[in-house]
């Protein structure tokens, strides 16, 4: 399994919209919100320096891609 890199909040929403999410809009407390079609969820990304990986892995898992792809997508 490929290490996850450290990243910001705004590079993860750029992985994210490669992988076709869409930007909805800023949510409270500086939260990018990403939807896609056809999922009934959406991605909540904080918009930090860093992002912790426990809260980036779960936003891959979430998202429906591998840490690869999400890596590749970078």
């Amino acid at each position: 399994m490929p290490k996850l890199p450290v990243v910001s909040g705004r590079q993860a929403r750029q992985a994210f919209e490669r992988a076709g999410w869409h930007f909805v809009r800023v949510g409270s407390s500086r939260h990018l919100i990403l939807r896609k079609a056809g999922s009934p969820a959406a991605l909540s990304i904080p918009d930090h320096n860093t992002l912790d990986r426990g809260l980036l892995r779960s936003l891959i898992r979430d998202a429906g891609i591998s840490v690869k792809e999400f890596v590749d997508l970078l």
